[in-house]
């Protein structure tokens, strides 16, 4: 089949990431990906070297004409059996240049607040297909009234070749962050806010750090509350066992480095790649019971599932993961997991299949 993908947007969010991997997964399933993409931005330098051809284009806002104009032409020239969209400001010119040129849309919804009163009711309607990327976003938006037959779920797909097991970079990374070589690291990916369960998980990893002296924290990403998250990270006793390295560009590696990961958020999440991806190189997840976190793990089989919030409930549990009777069969298992339910050959298949329902 022949797609183009329409991802304009220049920042690094989880709706770019997903453009990025959905279209590499159907690049690799053999399929003709071309794209229109931000110039120099996050999307267009993941996809260089992807066998994708690429367009530039900008979409500053949904009336942003010179958008329409490089879409529409790309889209007549390249006449693909499917035009993709990611992003709210592009919605609405997708379902134009659907319409002018016969083409179907599939679009993907990556969050679950409401869209404005006109663009929830119609683009549902309008396109295709429309895309929930969890089975919890779905529902959001079947409880805003959208008909249950409009809203398809398809997972964010992960590059197991990307997210896997390295014990020599793990001994790199450990070495040169001067972690022993024996240390349980409890990884955290993700925004430094609040809203992510960070304090939480501060408080719960001292009070196992207190009983576990191999245990150490690694924390990749940054936000509002990176000062704030330093300043009682050194007002602690354990300042030497926390490692913050901030924003990652690719933090793929990292995963290789942590014997768990923790994904405590207190507020809803859409979905969680960080943890599928935590997963296919091994390391179990220690997630919260919110949103669509459950859906990316197997419970007490590849991670755990916890109550946002409750530092005792953390701290028990990160204390029993310490244990390696527990926590190597879950990184065996939860590598097998992700490879059978969200890997770019099944996501990609799934994709299709989807597509092609009457």
């Amino acid at each position: 089949m022949k797609f183009l993908f329409v991802g304009t947007n220049p920042e690094n969010t989880g709706a770019a990431t997903h453009f990025v991997a959905l279209a590499q997964a159907m690049v690799e399933a053999g399929h003709q990906v071309s794209a229109v993409v931000y110039p120099n931005g996050l999307i267009a330098n993941s996809l260089a070297r992807s066998g994708a051809r690429l367009y530039t284009a900008k979409f500053r806002n949904v009336f942003d004409l010179r958008g329409y104009f490089a879409t529409f032409k790309a889209a007549r020239d390249l006449r693909p059996d499917w035009l993709v969209g990611n992003f709210g400001k592009e919605y609405w010119p997708l379902i134009l240049i659907s319409r002018l040129l016969g083409i179907p849309v599939a679009l993907f919804r990556h969050r679950t607040p409401a869209m404005g009163r006109v663009s929830g009711y119609l683009v549902p309607r309008l396109a295709q297909r429309f895309f929930a990327v969890s089975s919890h976003a779905r529902q959001a938006y079947l409880e805003r009234g959208v008909p249950p037959q409009l809203v398809r779920v398809l997972y964010n797909p992960v590059n197991m070749a990307w997210c896997q097991p390295d014990p020599q970079k793990r001994s790199e990374i450990l070495h040169d962050l001067g972690i022993p070589q024996d240390a349980i690291v409890l990884g955290y990916f993700g925004r430094i806010h609040h809203s992510k369960g960070i304090f939480t998980l501060l408080e719960a990893a001292e009070g196992v750090m207190a009983q576990e002296p191999r245990l150490h924290c690694m924390w990749l990403g940054h936000g509002p509350d990176s000062q704030l998250l330093g300043e009682r990270i050194d007002a602690g006793s354990f300042a030497h066992r926390h490692h913050m390295l901030g924003w990652i560009d690719d933090v793929h590696p990292y995963y290789s480095a942590i014997s768990m990961l923790a994904f405590p958020s207190i507020a809803t999440e859409t979905f969680g790649r960080v943890s599928v991806e935590a997963q296919a190189a091994g390391a179990p997840v220690l997630g919260s019971n919110i949103g669509g976190i459950p859906e990316t793990l197997s419970t007490n089989v590849t991670g755990m599932l916890l109550p946002p919030g409750n530092v005792a409930a953390w701290r028990n549990a990160i204390l029993r993961m310490c244990d390696t009777e527990v926590r190597k069969p879950m990184g065996v298992a939860a590598r097998d997991f992700v490879d059978r339910h969200f890997s770019t050959r099944v996501i990609a298949d799934e994709f299709v299949r989807i597509l092609g329902d009457s």
